[in-house]
C-alpha cells in the first residue's frame, strides 16, 4: 500500500467561475423588469399598443430568462466540487446562456408574428398613455442595462485562472435587458410617428424590425455557446503548436490528441505519445507549461516496440 500523499499528482476540477456580483445584479434587473412587465402589458391592452404589449410580453420571457441565469449560478455554486461532474460545473452557466438564447430567439419569433398579424389588422392605438408608458419602461430598461454591461469586470474564477472571463450566463441576461431597451425604444419612436404623421402601421413594422435584431443576437449567443457545450476543439494552430513543442523533443511522436473546453475559459487535453526514450509524464507536462489554457492536462506514454 502507498505511504505517500496523492495530492500532488491529483488535478483541480473546480472550473467554476463566480460572479457574485453578476449574480446580486440580475436580481435586481429581474425585479424591475417583472414591474415593468405589469405596467406594460396592461397598459397595452387598455391604450391598443401593439408595439407596447410585445415590450411588455417579451419582458415576461425576459423574466423567465432571468430565473435561468440565477439557477444556474447557483446551482453550479452548490455543486461545484459534486464528484458526480467529471469537470466540475463549469459549463452550467455555458447552458444557462444557451437556454437563455433560445428564450430570446422565442421572443423575435412571438414578436414577428405578432407584428404582420397587427400590420393585416391594424387597431386603434391612444398615443399619449402608449407614449407615456413606453417611456417607461425604456428608462427600466436603460437602467437594467447599465447593471449588466460590465459584466466581464467583476468575475472571479476558481481553480486556474487564463487571462479575460467569459461569463456567457451573464451575456445572455444582458443580451435580454438590451432587447428590452431597443424594443422600447423601437415602441416609442413607431408612436410618435403614428401620432404626429399617422404612420400608424409602423408600429408593426417596428416589431418586425427588433424580431430580426434580437434574432441577430440570439444567433450570436447560440453560436458562442454550443461549441462548448458539445466539447469543441481548441483552435488547430494552438493545438499543432502544442504537438511541434512536444514533438521537438527527443523522438516524441503524439499518436492521439483530444483537447475541448470543460468551462467558458478552461480547457482539458488528453494527448498520448509513442518514444524510444520514455520521460516521466511530469518532464512532458513541463515542456507544455507555456500553454496557459490547459487547465487539465492528462498525458500517456507509450514505449516503441522494436521491430523483430
Amino acid at each position: 500500500m502507498h505511504s505517500e500523499n496523492l495530492q500532488q499528482w491529483q488535478h483541480n476540477h473546480d472550473f467554476v467561475s463566480i460572479n457574485r456580483q453578476g449574480e446580486r445584479r440580475t436580481l435586481w434587473v429581474l425585479g424591475l423588469t417583472l414591474v415593468t412587465m405589469v405596467a406594460e402589458i396592461t397598459a397595452g391592452t387598455v391604450y391598443g399598443s401593439m408595439a407596447l404589449l410585445a415590450d411588455g410580453w417579451h419582458m415576461g420571457t425576459h423574466a423567465a430568462a432571468f430565473l435561468i441565469t440565477l439557477f444556474a449560478y447557483r446551482y453550479a455554486r452548490k455543486h461545484a466540487n459534486n464528484p458526480a461532474f467529471s469537470f466540475g460545473t463549469g459549463k452550467v452557466s455555458v447552458l444557462g446562456g444557451f437556454t437563455s438564447a433560445i428564450a430570446l430567439g422565442l421572443v423575435a419569433l412571438i414578436m414577428l408574428v405578432e407584428s404582420v398579424h397587427r400590420l393585416f389588422n391594424p387597431q386603434a392605438i391612444q398615443f399619449n398613455e402608449a407614449i407615456m408608458v413606453a417611456v417607461i419602461g425604456l428608462v427600466v430598461n436603460v437602467i437594467s442595462v447599465f447593471l449588466l454591461h460590465d459584466h466581464h469586470s467583476h468575475e472571479h474564477h476558481h481553480g486556474h485562472s487564463h487571462g479575460h472571463g467569459h461569463d456567457h450566463n451573464l451575456r445572455a441576461a444582458y443580451f435580454h435587458v438590451l432587447a428590452d431597451a431597443l424594443t422600447s425604444l423601437l415602441a416609442i419612436v413607431a408612436l410618435l410617428f403614428g401620432k404626429y404623421l399617422g404612420y400608424d402601421w409602423l408600429d408593426a413594422i417596428m416589431g418586425m424590425v427588433g424580431a430580426v435584431i434580437i434574432t441577430r443576437w440570439a444567433w450570436g449567443l447560440m453560436r458562442q455557446t454550443s461549441p462548448i457545450l458539445l466539447d469543441g476543439n481548441i483552435d488547430h494552430n494552438y493545438q499543432q503548436k502544442i504537438i511541434n513543442t512536444l514533438e521537438q523533443d527527443a523522438d516524441n511522436k503524439v499518436s492521439d490528441i483530444h483537447i475541448w473546453k470543460v468551462s467558458a475559459d478552461h480547457y482539458a487535453a488528453m494527448i498520448s505519445l509513442v518514444t524510444h526514450h520514455p520521460k516521466a509524464a511530469n518532464e512532458y507536462k513541463q515542456l507544455l507549461s507555456e500553454f496557459d489554457k490547459l487547465s487539465h492536462l492528462t498525458i500517456e506514454v507509450n514505449k516503441c516496440q522494436e521491430a523483430h
